[in-house]
């Protein structure tokens, strides 16, 4: 199977320029003045959908012949796709099961349900995409019905390419040059079609990758010279959350795509409240990857003209205590310890007297008394106001308790107690 060509996207944006939202690629000022950049947004967020992923299953749907559709389609996605194709089958009249893991966020399913209608069929099945996706391609061989790949199809890269046309046709009406393009990667089939048509019209654009460092599949993939499993998938960014990327998405990132960036999921979180509340940008943790980027290329895009695509929109809001708690942590702000606290009173007094900092304040203190012990572990979470306080702050910790555990440099111990 060949590569995506640009006539093909071309070709894909005569189908969907009436059924989808030309989105704005907007001047971002805040962005652009903390970075010294010329820094635009292309907002996919404001999708029909609230994602990009409208594009690609409507196209790749519409491109299935009547016999194809005739006992209906099946798919699998973390959210977005599944919302994309639950919208198309409700339009055309088209019943489709879709499959969701047992962990995909409530808010999703029910905008999947509330774009499905009676069209829609909902199934949760495996803890991951992964698990969930081998059980709809099962499904779909057994029922004859169509199956609708999340990335790795020539029809779904063509369809997520339409946002990159969209993005030339305002580049060139605002009359930049731009230098870069920043774009979140999953599977694999948004920077497919991104960069197959960034690279084919603007040569000298640098298309950069990004991936959560939970779910670096592409990176994986890059390393070992295919497509390959990660052993490990933290699934916080769960739209990104792939375990391993297509074979044809491979192909084109390796062609054209010219960096990948892994990023900490804290830094993730820090972008994702950082659009809210300067710029009232709702984004789900895979739409602000390619503004959480910014971060780590700073030096490089200093004087440059940038187009980040915040790729999504549907976030929990019941997920944001969440977000702030791995973005304090990623910060250095919000620390957990274990320290031995004498079983005797006025220890805890001691403690905040002698050790706890002007600035800082306990979040969590969790103690359960030891009989017949002298002292007794206390679990506790510190938030500091600056992280220059932190260093201070465990000093005192460690004249306190010299046997103290700081919990970020156990893994397997903050997973189990925090």
């Amino acid at each position: 199977m060949g590569l995506v060509t640009k006539e093909d996207i071309d070709q894909a944006l005569k189908v969907l320029e009436p059924v989808v939202t030309h989105t704005p690629l907007q001047y971002d000022r805040y962005l652009s003045e903390k970075y010294q950049a010329t820094v635009l947004l292309k907002r996919e967020d404001l999708q029909r959908v609230r994602s990009f992923k409208l594009r690609g299953a409507y196209y790749a749907i519409k491109q299935k012949s009547r016999e194809e559709l005739s006992h209906g389609v099946v798919c699998a996605s973390a959210g977005n796709h599944a919302q994309g194709v639950a919208y198309t089958c409700r339009e055309i009249k088209v019943h489709t099961v879709i499959f969701m893991p047992t962990t995909t966020p409530q808010q999703k399913i029910s905008q999947v349900t509330f774009f499905g209608g009676d069209y829609a069929e909902i199934r949760l099945v495996g803890d991951t995409f992964d698990a969930s996706c081998q059980s709809a391609k099962d499904y779909a061989a057994e029922n004859k019905m169509a199956f609708i790949d999340p990335f790795d199809d020539p029809d779904i890269i063509a369809g997520q390419g339409t946002l990159a046309a969209e993005m030339i046709q305002d580049i060139t009406a605002g009359g930049y040059d731009l230098d870069y393009v920043l774009c979140a990667i999953g599977g694999g089939g948004l920077i497919s079609g991104v960069s197959t048509y960034i690279k084919n019209t603007s040569a000298d654009t640098k298309v950069i990758g990004v991936e959560p460092a939970g779910a670096s599949s592409m990176k994986k993939a890059f390393d070992c010279g295919c497509p390959s499993p990660l052993a490990w998938l933290d699934k916080f960014v769960d739209g990104a959350a792939v375990r391993e990327v297509g074979q044809l998405t491979y192909e084109h990132a390796k062609e054209y795509v010219d960096a990948l960036i892994s990023l900490d999921e804290g830094q993730v979180c820090t972008a994702i409240l950082e659009l809210y509340s300067k710029q009232a940008i709702v984004a789900e943790p895979a739409g602000a990857l390619s503004v959480a980027a910014l971060e780590t290329m700073k030096d490089e895009v200093k004087g440059k003209t940038v187009a980040c695509v915040i790729s999504g929109g549907n976030n929990d809001i019941n997920r944001m205590a969440e977000i702030e708690e791995r973005s304090l942590i990623y910060q250095g702000l919000k620390n957990y310890y274990v320290v031995n606290f004498p079983q005797r009173p006025g220890a805890l007094k001691e403690f905040v007297n002698e050790v706890l900092g002007t600035n800082d304040d306990i979040t969590r203190f969790e103690y359960t008394k030891k009989i017949n012990r002298g002292t007794g572990p206390v679990i506790l979470g510190i938030q500091s106001k600056s992280k220059d306080d932190v260093p201070n702050l465990v000093r005192r910790i460690a004249a306190f308790d010299q046997c103290y555990i700081d919990l970020k440099e156990n893994q397997t111990l903050y997973s189990l107690l925090v």
